[in-house]
């Protein structure tokens, strides 16, 4: 891709990128994370270099620490090592517009919450790629990397592309850049840090229903780590992931202990 290019698919992007939480930042991060896989996916010589079994059973075994979702996350892993390819050249023209593209529909879905900012934006891109006289083939290939870039059952990414796009976008989720990131984000959506149980504790998210950054850390930022389909990407997330663990625990037993010695303080405080 050339210069020129690269900057009209940047501006177009640009154009569309309203959210702080998914700023044009964000994008960079993404296609800077995308190139990083890339290249040690080339390098390896196989299109695609599988993981190890070590590596497989560490990121089973800590996502079942973490929670007990083992069998789930053990099945949707086994699924995409069957899916893995090998030879498959990355093409980087693709690569690289369906990065700086693949949040482009999120304005759609702030209109409309029922809208799939990937479905949204893998069609604006196709539109826009397509109207400047781009081959509709490679416009359709943008699109399917965009469509699959959301982690979604039943909807996994197809191409080295695809799965390059998918894993650059989900490490970006990791570690403590996602922690920051989400906190941002629930606080555009108005939600809490947390919520408080029936009996007064803190709840650490596992079993809630209701929105807030504990619960969203228990429901997917801490379940993301086995969700790689390219051992770089998967070894990048990995050597994130204890940021996020002890950014968690750390607040969760701050408040906890806050509500903890605060009430024993009020009942006595109460009781005199």
């Amino acid at each position: 891709m050339d210069k020129k290019t690269y900057s009209m698919i940047e501006d177009y992007m640009l154009s569309c990128m309203k959210d702080s939480a998914h700023d044009k930042e964000h994008i960079y991060r993404v296609l800077y994370n995308a190139l990083e896989i890339a290249r040690a996916v080339t390098e390896a010589g196989s299109g695609q270099p599988e993981q190890s079994q070590e590596q497989r059973n560490q990121s089973r075994e800590q996502s079942q620490e973490q929670r007990n979702q083992n069998r789930e996350q053990a099945q949707g892993q086994k699924t995409r090592e069957e899916e893995q390819t090998s030879d498959m050249p990355v093409n980087y023209d693709i690569l690289i517009a369906a990065c700086l593209l693949h949040d482009i529909g999120r304005g759609e879905q702030y209109k409309n919450p029922s809208v799939c900012h990937a479905k949204a934006g893998g069609e604006m891109a196709y539109r826009f790629l397509t109207e400047r006289g781009f081959d509709e083939t490679f416009a359709e290939q943008v699109k399917q990397c965009i469509w699959t870039h959301r982690f979604r059952k039943g909807n996994p990414p197809q191409s080295i592309e695809a799965k390059i796009l998918f894993d650059a976008d989900k490490l970006d989720v990791a570690g403590a850049l996602g922690i920051a990131r989400t906190l941002m984000y629930k606080g555009i959506v108005g939600e809490p840090l947390y919520t408080v149980t029936s009996d007064g504790s803190v709840s650490g998210g596992e079993e809630d229903l209701a929105p807030s950054f504990f619960q969203e850390y228990k429901y997917k930022l801490e379940n993301i780590y086995a969700n790689f389909y390219t051992e770089k990407g998967g070894g990048l997330a990995r050597e994130r992931q204890q940021a996020a663990v002890r950014f968690y625990e750390g607040l969760f037993d701050e408040v906890s202990r806050s509500y903890e010695r605060g009430r024993e303080e009020l009942a006595r405080v109460m009781g005199k």
